[in-house]
């Protein structure tokens, strides 16, 4: 029944675009001691087992990363890492489904693991 009720959810939202999903309230916003490029690369390594490698581009004083779906490339989730002037970062996650409770929690648990280890 649980798996009914994703499947239903899933098919109703449709797709969203990177900058309809930057339009969200972030479900995590923290500051690591990691530079832009290190966290980048930790999160890179941390989806590996259960995404699509991201895009990762500069974006204004950091990177921008657009996670794709499990099932196709659209963007699932949009990461930005702000380089700060005392050498670390500030990141912002942004989910497509961030008010759907049942969401996978792959992209925000390995956000909150790339932050300190």
């Amino acid at each position: 029944m649980k798996i009914a009720v994703v499947v239903l959810t899933l098919a109703m939202t449709g797709c969203a675009t990177v900058a309809e999903i930057e339009r969200t309230p972030p479900t995590l916003s923290v500051i690591s001691g990691k530079s832009p490029q290190s966290y980048a690369d930790c999160l890179v390594h941390k989806l590996a087992g259960s995404r699509k490698p991201p895009l990762v581009e500069p974006h204004h004083d950091g990177l921008r990363m657009i996670i794709s779906q499990n099932f196709n490339s659209d963007p699932a989730a949009v990461v930005l890492i702000e380089s700060r002037s005392n050498n670390g970062s500030s990141i912002k996650l942004y989910e497509h489904l961030s008010n759907v409770p049942i969401r996978p929690k792959d992209v925000q648990n390995a956000a909150t693991a790339c932050i300190s280890g």
